[in-house]
């Protein structure tokens, strides 16, 4: 009976998600309303004859100019039909094939005659549904613990927001301080919604904040002996501030979140084997934190690898295509995210030390 009621159950919960899903998609597809800009519907498309072009580095792409008939369906001009020249490549690098049924953001121009050119397309729909989903297998999974998450994120968000406002109204000059503050409240925030105002909470917390500390402090040092030579800060385009402080921002956010769930995972498990088994002694612990640690930080070190590496990866193709040689393409556009890749393994095995020491040193198998 237990089975078949929790069957029923998960059963209920995914045509619940599917609905929220389906809706997300409805009320997305007709929020036009809420944009102050201009949104463009196109009804027809014709395409004009393909023509070839071919750059210094002969690089060879085709380009095809479009003309766009259609409406726009928002603000002042709402109603008014318009016909809209597009050029699109086959590479789409820089430009969108669009087709009937699109809707595009544009700017008018209301001289000599009403007139207007194509911006980007509209996308919050797919983003809208990654969204709805990403939430479903949440509160499927998690239960009530998926509305903490999900209130830890909005929470986060808006102090990660907050954040560079304020580095923004302080034109960058204390990045370092800020981010720094940031990183402890997201820590202690985080934990303290997922673990409750624990002794494990406290034990995470201090290995956190101690791993995230010492990498820092080591990476600093590191690039003080070396004088920082090989680390190409002006690969940070469009960066208006000192790129060296956000860069040590960039770094610190990135391996904070690398040890917390790191650390988290080390310390609940302790603390539930510590229960378990509470003959356990404190080297015991510390060396089964060790044990757990190596199982899983060979994986964790090798998905932000990918993540900081795959940033870069289509400017790299890009630097390669316009004849750029590897070792530029590299030190130009991978240098950094490999530096903050190795930055953050140092941080992840300095977390499986310090969370065991910790959990080892002030676990007893009574927390909840």
């Amino acid at each position: 009976m237990l089975k078949v009621s929790g069957v029923k159950k998960l059963l209920v919960e995914v045509i619940l998600a599917v609905v929220f899903c389906l809706a997300v998609v409805v009320l997305a597809s007709h929020d036009d309303h809420f944009y102050t800009q201009p949104i463009f519907q196109i009804h027809r498309v014709i395409n004009g004859k393909q023509q070839k072009v071919v750059d210094e580095f002969h690089n060879v792409d085709h380009q095809t100019d479009q003309k766009l008939t259609g409406k726009i369906i928002n603000g002042k001009y709402s109603g008014r039909t318009l016909t809209i020249q597009n050029t699109y490549s086959d590479s789409n690098a820089m430009d969108h094939k669009l087709a009937p049924g699109q809707k595009v953001f544009i700017a008018l121009h209301t001289k000599p005659r009403l007139h207007a050119t194509v911006k980007d397309l509209k996308r919050d729909v797919p983003i809208a549904i990654l969204f709805a989903i990403a939430i479903s297998l949440l509160l499927i999974v998690l239960q009530f613990r998926g509305f903490v998450v999900i209130f830890s994120i909005l929470v986060n968000t808006l102090l990660f927001w907050l954040a560079i406002r304020i580095n923004e109204r302080t034109n960058g000059a204390p990045v370092i301080l800020i981010f720094s503050v940031l990183a402890v409240i997201f820590c202690a925030l985080t934990l303290f919604l997922v673990m409750g105002w624990t002794k494990k909470m406290m034990v995470t917390l201090m290995a956190v904040v101690g791993s995230t500390t010492a990498t820092i402090l080591i990476m600093l040092l590191i690039f003080g002996f070396t004088q920082e030579k090989g680390v190409y800060y002006e690969s940070m385009q469009y960066v208006t501030q000192l790129p060296k402080p956000l860069f040590l921002a960039e770094v610190l956010i990135g391996v904070l979140g690398a040890v917390m769930d790191e650390a988290t995972d080390i310390v609940a498990s302790l603390a539930t084997l510590k229960k378990e088994k509470p003959e356990m002694s404190r080297m015991q612990l510390f060396n089964s934190g060790r044990a757990i640690g190596r199982s899983i930080m060979g994986p964790l070190i090798n998905v932000l690898f990918f993540i900081f590496m795959a940033e870069t990866f289509a400017m790299t193709i890009l630097f390669l295509k316009n004849g750029n040689s590897w070792g530029y393409s590299f030190s130009m556009n991978m240098s950094l995210g490999m530096i903050s890749s190795l930055v953050s393994a140092i941080g992840i095995v300095l977390t499986v030390l310090l969370s065991s020491l910790f959990a080892g040193l002030w676990i007893k198998g009574d927390e909840k």
